[in-house]
């Protein structure tokens, strides 16, 4: 996933973004109509394109031969594909869909923060 000129000087706000997960995670109970999870989903990978950028960049600081920085680029290749999976064709897919890209979501917010601290 490139950045875009548009993410450049997107600040990261971590409570939107906390409160899409949390959304997205709870969905789970009922059934959520399809127009709901592709607003979730497209939200999700909107916040996912803002924050890879930034684990890309701390992947490519790390030693290109440690065990780190290999699990650490794929992880992040695995969340790019996913991105592009797209909902599927059925309630099912859809909600899968949702929830792993929540939980990506979740794993680049939880790093983002990490590294902002102090």
């Amino acid at each position: 996933m490139d950045r875009t000129d548009a993410t450049l000087d997107v600040p990261v706000d971590a409570v939107t973004i906390g409160e899409t997960i949390h959304r997205a995670l709870r969905i789970g109970s009922g059934r959520p109509d399809f127009e709901e999870l592709g607003a979730l989903e497209g939200d999700l990978r909107g916040h996912i394109a803002l924050l890879l950028p930034e684990a890309r960049e701390a992947a490519a600081r790390l030693w290109h031969g440690s065990i780190e920085a290999h699990r650490l680029t794929a992880r992040l290749d695995g969340i790019e594909r996913q991105t592009a999976q797209g909902l599927g064709h059925g309630p099912l897919s859809a909600h899968v869909q949702v929830h792993q890209l929540a939980r990506d979501c979740q794993y680049l917010l939880a790093r983002h923060t990490a590294a902002a601290r102090p």
